[in-house]
């Protein structure tokens, strides 16, 4: 695709993020910043379009091994992110003609309120489907909202006091497998529930994510609120039987991206509850992030927090050990972003420390070492991200949740600025 690279100039202190030159010098996101952003995600998200429109069936996920479109069915975990992302900039933009766009991607979707394969039907609907409604107030997509908490729900076990994750998972050293695993990613998938709760005033939603929050901070979170990924239970008694990892390099490492939806899911968690604990857990999350003697000077962490290093081994059949390179998450980078901007709004913590480290990593993500010139990158917008080091994929590409994650940081980001002003 020809297209014409916008000439962009970026303030003195972005230049070369990823050299040694910290970012702490100067304050690194403004409005301009953000509109040229948008204006890039305008034109790559244009060719997106025009290649998803070859068919009606197919969700942008990433690019494969030789640099094409990899698209992904509706079923895949994903699929709500593309029109998400959308979403996010018609809120940038104010352009109707993204916004039509946004409601036919969405309504791709509909079929998926009775899905129960697994439990990513939040970020399945509640990016698409919830986005709409916020946007529109249509009635209908509060319905279908309503339904796939309903399909969600079916998922909790009150024996065990979690919504199952994966229908089973076999652990990487090939000695076990388990029925009921839970994933540290799961605490993003209840806010679908919050949110159905709220428009049919019927708690049972709410005291699922609530009872399911606390199973994680009860068994999930270490003592130096660093996270598991996956915690294996016994559906016959609730016990703990395992915590290891799936995409993380070791089973006592902590893997960036599972740290960055814990600290996204317990900052909305808050929100939704105003639970102290909540709150508590997310800030020692945070903090664990930022302060980690181990986070690049610009913020955008490595894809685990203990890769290669002594005392963390991965098991035999993952294929983190064969990855030397200590790749760049910028998945997690976004996802931090945007929950720690939010995190930054409450009361009783320190909004600066949570603020400017969301505007470093925005800074970081907006500067030519992440974010990708246009008619590059396959259409999307950032490069550099990580799907699963440990199964050997999506290894150092762009990735829509990470698009996804970094529009809604930028909205977040404007909002705050706006009321601040």
């Amino acid at each position: 695709m020809k297209q014409k690279i916008l000439a962009i100039i970026f303030p003195l202190c972005l230049v070369g993020a990823l050299s040694l030159m910290p970012l702490f010098a100067c304050t690194p996101v403004d409005k301009t910043l953000l509109t040229e952003n948008f204006d890039i995600a305008r034109i790559q998200y244009r060719y997106l379009l025009n290649e998803g429109s070859r068919t009606d069936t197919l969700f942008p996920r990433t690019l494969d091994d030789s640099g094409k479109l990899k698209l992904t069915d509706k079923y895949e975990w994903t699929s709500g992110f593309f029109p998400g992302c959308l979403w996010y900039m018609y809120d940038g933009l104010k352009d109707d003609s993204i916004k039509n766009e946004a409601i036919k991607w969405t309504e791709k979707l509909e079929s998926l309120k009775d899905f129960t394969e697994h439990h990513d039907l939040g970020f399945m609907m509640y990016c698409s489907y919830g986005n709409a409604y916020r946007v529109t107030g249509n009635p209908n997509y509060k319905n279908i909202l309503v339904e796939a908490a309903k399909s969600l729900s079916s998922r909790f076990d009150p024996k065990v006091g979690s919504i199952k994750s994966w229908n089973r998972f076999g652990s990487w050293d090939g000695k076990n497998r388990y029925d009921f695993p839970v994933i540290i990613d799961n605490m993003m998938n209840l806010e679908l529930l919050f949110f159905a709760s709220k428009v049919t005033g019927d708690p049972y939603f709410k005291n699922i994510a609530v009872k399911h929050a606390e199973n994680v901070m009860k068994n999930q979170i270490r003592e130096d609120y660093s996270c598991h990924h996956v915690v294996c239970y016994d559906p016959q008694t609730g016990a703990v039987l395992s915590k290891e990892t799936s995409q993380g390099y070791a089973n006592n490492s902590t893997w960036a991206r599972g740290q960055s939806w814990g600290i996204y899911g317990f900052t909305m968690s808050y929100r939704e509850t105003g639970d102290k604990r909540f709150l508590n857990t997310a800030k020692k999350m945070a903090d664990f992030y930022i302060d980690n003697e181990n986070l690049p000077s610009d913020f955008v962490a490595y894809w685990d927090f203990n890769a290669n290093e002594k005392g963390y081994t991965p098991s035999v059949k993952s294929k983190a050990k064969q990855t030397p390179t200590k790749y760049r998450d910028v998945s997690a980078a976004a996802v931090t972003a945007s929950a720690l901007l939010e995190l930054s709004t409450f009361k009783g913590v320190d909004g600066t420390k949570y603020r400017e480290a969301a505007e470093k990593i925005i800074a970081s993500l907006s500067s030519p070492a992440y974010r990708a010139k246009t008619g590059t990158n396959g259409g999307f917008l950032l490069k550099h991200s990580v799907g699963s080091i440990a199964h050997g994929v999506e290894i150092d590409v762009p990735l829509v949740y990470a698009d996804y994650y970094f529009l809604e940081a930028l909205n977040r980001y404007s909002a705050i600025t706006n009321r601040t002003n």
